[in-house]
Order: C-alpha cells, then sequence, then structure tokens
C-alpha cells in the first residue's frame, strides 16, 4: 500500500513541528501538506527547516481545500475554531480526521459528530498510548470501588497552556465516571477556594498546576478510609502524542466513517 499522505494542521506551532518530525520517522506515512493559520507569518516557509530538519520543499499554507485535494489525512492539534473549520473541509474532501485538540465545547463536539455519517474521525483528548492505557484502568478502578473511595484527578502542564483543566484530567474523568456509572458534568467539581464545606460523595474533583516545560503530568487518586490507590502517567516529550496521532491515522485510513476513539484504536473498549 501506498504511503499514507498526511496534512499537519498548525504545522508552525509546538506540536505541528513535533508532528513533521514524527511523519519523517515513522514508515507509511509522508507530509503532504503544512497548514497555518491565515496571516501567520510563518505562511510560505519550509516545514522541514522550521521543524529542525532539512528543506522537505512542503511550505505553510492557509489554504486546507488545496492540500487537501492531495491527502488522505489531517492530523490537528490546533485551537477549537480551527479545528471546526477543518473539519467540514476535511469531510468534503473525504478524508481521515485525527483530533487532538482540546477545549471543545459541547457545541464543537456536536460539529464533529455531525460529519461522522460520512467521514472518519478519530478523537482524543490525548494521544498518548500510556495515557489511554490509564484511561481504560481508571474506568476498571472506578467500577471496583465504591463510593467509599474519593476520586480526584491532578493535572500539571507546561506555563503556555491556554485551557484548564487538560483535555486529558477530563478524559480521566470521564473514564471514572463510566465506571461509577454516573454523569460527570453533574459529579465534578473544577474549583475550590474558600470555605467550600465538606467533600459531597461521590464527586469527582480536579485539580490544575501550570509551569514550567511541563508537557503534561496526569495522576487519577482514590481516596479511601486509611488507605489511597494512584494511578499516575507523566510525559517526557510531545513525540508521544505524535506518534499516538500517526498510529491513529494509519489505523483509521481504511475504516468505514464514524467516530472513533483511541480506545477503538488500541482495541481497549470494553
Amino acid at each position: 500500500m501506498a504511503d499514507m499522505r498526511l496534512i499537519v494542521a498548525g504545522a508552525g506551532g509546538r506540536m505541528g513541528r513535533t508532528l513533521v518530525r514524527a511523519i519523517a520517522e515513522t514508515d507509511g506515512v509522508v507530509l503532504a501538506g503544512a497548514l497555518e493559520a491565515p496571516g501567520s507569518e510563518l505562511i510560505g516557509q519550509d516545514a522541514g527547516v522550521l521543524a529542525g530538519l532539512s528543506p522537505n520543499g512542503v511550505l505553510l499554507s492557509a489554504d486546507l481545500w488545496a492540500m487537501s485535494a492531495q491527502a488522505d489525512g489531517i492530523i490537528d492539534f490546533t485551537v477549537p475554531a480551527a479545528t471546526i473549520a477543518n473539519v467540514a473541509i476535511a469531510a468534503e474532501r473525504g478524508i481521515v480526521h485525527v483530533i487532538g485538540t482540546t477545549g471543545l465545547s459541547k457545541s464543537d463536539d456536536a460539529v464533529i459528530r455531525s460529519v461522522t455519517k460520512r467521514a472518519v474521525v478519530v478523537q482524543s483528548g490525548n494521544m498518548s498510548l500510556g495515557v489511554n492505557l490509564l484511561a481504560a484502568l481508571v474506568k476498571r478502578v472506578a467500577r471496583a470501588l465504591d463510593e467509599d473511595f474519593d476520586i480526584e484527578i491532578l493535572e500539571m502542564h507546561h506555563r503556555a497552556k491556554v485551557d484548564a483543566p487538560s483535555g486529558t484530567a477530563y478524559m480521566l474523568g470521564r473514564a471514572a465516571a463510566e465506571g461509577r456509572g454516573i454523569d460527570l458534568q453533574q459529579r465534578s467539581v473544577r474549583a475550590r477556594d474558600g470555605y467550600t464545606g465538606a467533600r459531597e460523595r461521590g464527586d469527582i474533583g480536579f485539580a490544575t498546576l501550570r509551569g514550567g516545560t511541563a508537557t503534561g503530568d496526569h495522576t487519577v487518586i482514590f481516596a479511601g478510609p486509611y488507605e489511597r490507590v494512584e494511578l499516575s502517567h507523566k510525559s517526557e516529550d510531545r513525540m508521544i502524542f505524535a506518534r499516538g496521532a500517526l498510529k491513529a491515522a494509519l489505523w483509521a485510513r481504511d475504516k468505514q466513517p464514524g467516530f472513533y476513539s483511541m480506545t477503538d484504536v488500541l482495541g481497549l473498549s470494553d
């Protein structure tokens, strides 16, 4: 089978440059386009050079419609507004859309879901293989331990991250809520300040830390009477997210239209 031709959205950003490097290092995929926001000062620059590689002749452009004519998929770690704009074009072209963007609203998610009758979408709050295994473990532990065990989710990211809690923290929270059979939206606590009163039994708490260059640390704590179970994942480089996204793209290449997650990619569905 020919190499899968992939577009990197946000190719001038930190994650985009990492994706360009990952594609260069991975068999079975090739860089077919480098997308950047309209008006960016990086438009016209070589994607390889920006990623610290030799020139590859793929210049950053804001024209997804044009570049997607010769592509099989798009890897999208951008911002909600950009991702939603990309969804329609990817669906119209019939190319695989791998979405790692975080901070998406319910209405954004609804737009993404709306195209999956005719397009292949793989979406995850975290593309790391280890984090997705962690989520599967969290779901099982939450199911095994009753509400005598309080669930708290702690995450830390670099100082430049703009959304909180992280998409990965929400993903882990959803896994815990599914394990308990509860609605995360109804039972989550995302801020504590001042005189809050005692913790409500069965709630799922979130705590957020920001600072330095941390690429993503997550811990799910099950705090019971006289004992705690802690499940953790610590990322060391953005390359783990890039490699996971490429695995997702290759997996999705021959799939029927639909909405998929990394749980599907890794065969971790119940």
